[in-house]
This record gives structure tokens, sequence and C-alpha cells, in this order.
């Protein structure tokens, strides 16, 4: 089965989004800890990874080299508010599937809802090389 796993310093944010992959019926695993965060990804306990700003006291942005040479194919979403463009850059180019913000409102819960499943489809094409491209209308 296809398991995420929500990473962050945040216990609200965690707890937030977790609750929004649960009630949409996906295995969800939770952890603040880079650490646990890495194992899960190294031993391929995780397809999906939603990754918070900071876990611990690590910049999420030093974290994704790790990440991508554990499980190459591991989709990161990054879920952070307020993040420096010149970040922005830098972890986009380290290869994160997606850049949201944290959800405070129903159209921020389903935009989480649509990347996971996007994400998911991507997965499962990995081989064709098809990319998921979001609905206009659900994103705005």
């Amino acid at each position: 089965m296809l398991r995420l796993l929500v990473a962050d310093k945040n216990v609200h944010g965690r707890k937030e989004i977790a609750s929004i992959l649960i009630e949409a019926g996906y295995d969800v695993m939770v952890t603040d800890s880079a650490v646990k965060a890495m194992q899960n990804v190294l031993n391929n306990n995780v397809q999906i990874l939603l990754l918070g700003s900071e876990l611990e006291e690590i910049n999420s942005a030093e974290l994704l080299p790790m990440l991508k040479q554990c499980n190459r194919n591991l989709a990161i979403i990054l879920v952070a508010d307020e993040t420096p463009l010149a970040l922005m850059r830098k972890v986009r180019k380290l290869g994160i599937f997606y850049h949201a913000l944290r959800p405070f409102e129903p159209e921020g819960r389903e935009e989480i809802r649509q990347v996971v499943k996007c994400a998911i489809q991507n997965l499962s094409k990995t081989s064709s090389k098809k990319i998921c491209l979001f609905p206009e209308s659900k994103m705005q």
C-alpha cells in the first residue's frame, strides 16, 4: 500500500496535513525527526513526503539532496509559508515535486488533496514519463 509521510517541526502543521490526508483515505505517518524521515525514505517505507520548512533544527533544503539520494523517485511536496525566493529556486533545482502553502482555507485543504493525488498518478506512470497537470479550476 502507498504510504505518505508528513515530516514537520510544527506540531499544528503536521496534525493539520495528516488529518487532511487521513480523511482522504491515505495511509499516513508523521514525524518531527529528520532521522526518522531519512530512515523511512531509505527503507522505502514512504513514496510521498510532505515536508515542512524545518525538522528539528535542520532546514529542509539541507535534507533534500540526501532524501533524493536515498530514493530518487520520492515525491517531495514542500509545505511551507514565507519561503524566500532564493531558497525556492534551490529546492526546485533539487527536485521537489510541488510547493504548497500551509492549508489555512478550504481551498488550501483541496490543494493538498489534489497535489497528493497528482503525485500518486506520477509515481504510477514513472516509466512512461507522463506528467500530471493540475486542473486550473481546482488550483485558483
